[in-house]
């Protein structure tokens, strides 16, 4: 399937670039996990889509994975409204809480594969 170019703010191109430079420890780990195809499909890094940067995003999969660590506490609403929008084009949203990943990493990697072996199916 080609890859649907989801439109994103201009502005969002330079502050995904810092965060890629930034990351915290979680989306590390997870990067290490996913990147280089490890898991049969290519991820990227802090992708701008719409009016937000998606942690990791495979355009193959059309599955974004997003490392929610303390501040997403009080963000309920706002990341239902994020998902709401992505939802509608497509996209599905897989989230881990930061310490999932920095403690229950084959955790978080099985709930991944299982995503993936499922979307697989979906395809047939």
């Amino acid at each position: 399937m080609p890859n649907r170019i989801i439109p994103y703010r201009p502005d969002l191109k330079e502050k995904a670039r810092q965060l890629r430079k930034n990351s915290t420890l979680a989306e590390i780990l997870l990067w290490e996990e996913i990147r280089d195809r490890k898991l049969g499909y290519q991820f990227h890094r802090q992708v701008p889509m719409l009016n937000y940067i998606m942690d990791f995003y495979s355009h193959e999969l059309r599955l974004a994975i997003e490392v929610d660590g303390d501040s997403h506490n009080h963000k309920a609403d706002y990341d239902a409204h994020r998902e709401q929008e992505l939802k509608a084009y497509g996209l599905t949203v897989l989230r881990f809480g930061d310490l999932d990943v920095k403690r229950r990493m084959a955790y978080v990697m099985q709930e991944i594969y299982h995503w993936i072996e499922d979307y697989k199916e979906r395809q047939k």
